[in-house]
């Protein structure tokens, strides 16, 4: 759970959310028990206000550039403003890994 910890304490960090949730997903994929390498984020920031998905979600992956570059190999961004948190029923499913990560290498 290091790389899992590490995500969450940089998200608060950068962001200071009213909502974050950090899911490991890597036992839903073809991956070495205890991995740390698929993750979902919901974040729930007045940081958003005003920015695009896109920007949003660049801001996230400049968070967490160094765990992108070396441990994590999927990561699912949710992005929200309060307001669009209030109108959020639910949170869409992490698209199936289509495979590729260090660990389908021999």
């Amino acid at each position: 759970m290091i790389i899992e910890q590490r995500i969450k304490d940089k998200l608060l960090e950068t962001f200071s959310p009213d909502v974050l949730d950090v899911v490991n997903e890597s036992y839903q994929h073809n991956v070495p028990q205890g991995s740390e390498s698929h993750f979902k984020v919901i974040i729930v920031s007045d940081q958003f206000d005003g920015k695009r998905l896109l920007q949003r979600h660049r801001a996230v992956n400049q968070c967490l550039a160094q765990e992108l570059a070396n441990d994590i190999h999927a990561l699912a961004i949710h992005t929200y403003t309060s307001d669009e948190w209030k109108e959020t029923d639910n949170v869409p499913l992490s698209p199936k890994c289509l495979g590729g990560s260090k660990f389908d290498r021999g």
